[in-house]
């Protein structure tokens, strides 16, 4: 864990005793502050509580008394509405910073040259696969590379900070919006399309949030921005104007005079006067689609940007294993293959699966992102069926219907997993896909997308493990067909 030795003395308040909530208050103790906690959920007070948070009610507090307010990300403090205690540290002229923040301002407290290494991440889609293939190849590479904030461990549960630490960090909106004093030595911003409007109101404060991701950055820093939407190509152009750091624009469709780019799966890199290939993309089987060609260029754009030799981040970006619940193998039966995408909680982040494959029978639904699935009709030629669950099963139907896609309502997991493999299995495709890729939030049945994704992998291996009994048990009684033959 990082202490959190910058607020030595000063009185804390936190609220939203989740995964970050309760690793930020405990970093604070251990750096010498003052820490209030609390959590609207008892349950969540009594585990914070257990763990060894001091816990006090914040609803009686004397908040004149305090220097920050921590406040869990997915708790607003203006949009939709204020929550409780964003409007008593309002009240109270007390700064909303997040557990981001705190990281960040240990950091800068360190000499410079004892700082780690921060290599910062955020975009619409892809963070968790870029995230995650960064680190893979840095430890590949030989770095200490931590991997955390919007994924996996909570950045302050990170290990303690020392000059050859490189902390690969996702950032979601929410903590880019509390968090001021970040610098990343080099920061990727993948994408911008809507999503979280409710939260910043429109798409131009949920740029102005995700674009925090630039602050504090000096000449000797690097961006890496995707420039295969408007959004990124124009943000991109920007930065140049702007002039202030190294800027690599990255592309998984088309050739860049300078750049990291892929091609037909190839990448390529012409980012020091000359193009060199650098890998073939397309034999890494956990990275498919274009979308994850470009999350890959901008992983060797961002670790390159360090100073590692371009042929080993090459070699490190194919073996990466891949991102668990982003397209996802789960198994294969005959000739029909399950994909886990259930990271896939909008129609943006379903369109990249959608693109990736041929003949997919599509498990879709859950709690609905505004707009549907209308945008992803230019991929509906490649869905041969479609299985709807949850909340959206009969708004989908209804759009598929009017595309003529062939589509029933399944109404949970379970029988959708099981109508999709038989059909699958019935039809005469080559290599059909089973695919879980919701374009929706998972609340309406899962506790979350982990939750959903891990009910579909349970549910495609029990599947698995029935075909192969009876195929045993066939084998056993009628001999193998080399036996008959």
């Amino acid at each position: 864990m990082i202490k959190a030795a910058t607020f030595k003395g000063q009185h804390i308040a936190v609220f939203g005793l989740g995964r970050s909530g309760i690793t930020a208050a405990l970093s604070l103790a251990a750096g010498g502050a003052h820490v209030y906690a609390w959590d609207d959920n008892e349950g969540s007070r009594d585990a914070a509580k257990q763990k060894g948070v001091s816990i006090a009610d914040l609803s009686k507090a004397d908040w004149s008394k305090f220097q920050s307010l921590v406040l869990s990300p997915g708790v607003p403090d203006k949009l939709p509405k204020a929550h409780w205690t964003a409007e008593l540290a309002n009240a109270a002229g007390v700064p909303i910073i997040c557990d981001i923040e705190i990281f960040a301002r240990e950091v800068a407290a360190r000499p410079e040259r004892s700082r780690p290494k921060i290599i910062a991440i955020t975009g619409t889609n892809g963070k968790s696969t870029t995230t995650a293939l960064i680190g893979h190849v840095l430890k590949t590479c030989g770095k200490d590379a931590q991997i955390g904030g919007n994924i996996g461990r909570g950045v302050l549960d990170l290990d303690n900070m020392h000059a050859g630490t490189h902390y690969v960090i996702e950032l979601s909106s929410y903590q880019l919006e509390r968090t001021h004093s970040l610098r990343a030595n080099a920061a990727v911003f993948l994408n911008l399309t809507p999503d979280h409007l409710e939260r910043h109101g429109d798409m131009k404060g949920y740029e102005t949030a995700k674009r925090n991701i630039f602050l504090n950055q000096k000449p000797s820093d690097t961006v890496v921005v995707g420039v295969d939407n408007q959004h990124g190509r124009r943000i991109c152009s920007e930065l140049k104007a702007a002039n202030g750091r190294k800027i690599v624009p990255i592309s998984g469709r088309k050739s860049l005079a300078r750049g990291v780019s892929v091609l037909k799966g190839k990448m390529y890199c012409s980012v020091k006067g000359k193009c060199n290939e650098v890998a073939d993309i397309s034999k890494a089987r956990a990275l498919e689609g274009e979308h994850n060609w470009q999350n890959a260029a901008a992983a060797y754009a961002a670790v390159m940007s360090l100073g590692i030799a371009p042929n080993k981040i090459g070699k490190a970006i194919l073996s990466f294993p891949g991102l668990e619940h982003r397209m996802e193998t789960a198994g294969q039966i005959s000739r029909v293959r399950f994909v886990n995408d259930s990271k896939a909680t909008n129609a943006d982040a379903a369109l990249q699966a959608l693109k990736a494959y041929n003949n997919i029978f599509w498990i879709a639904g859950g709690v609905p992102k505004d707009g549907g699935i209308e945008s992803l009709k230019s991929t509906f030629p490649n869905v041969s069926q479609a299985y709807l669950i949850g909340d959206a099963a009969k708004s989908f139907h209804k759009t598929l219907k009017s595309k003529k896609v062939d589509s029933k309502i399944s109404g949970n997991m379970e029988m959708a997993i099981l109508c999709a493999t038989r059909d699958a299995l019935a039809s005469k495709k080559p290599s059909p896909i089973v695919l879980l890729s919701p374009a929706c939030a998972s609340f309406d049945q899962f506790k979350d997308f982990e939750s959903r994704g891990q009910a579909f992998k349970d549910l495609a291996q029990k599947l698995i493990r029935s075909v192969e009994r009876q195929e045993t048990f066939d084998k056993a009684k009628f001999g193998s067909p080399e036996e008959k033959a």
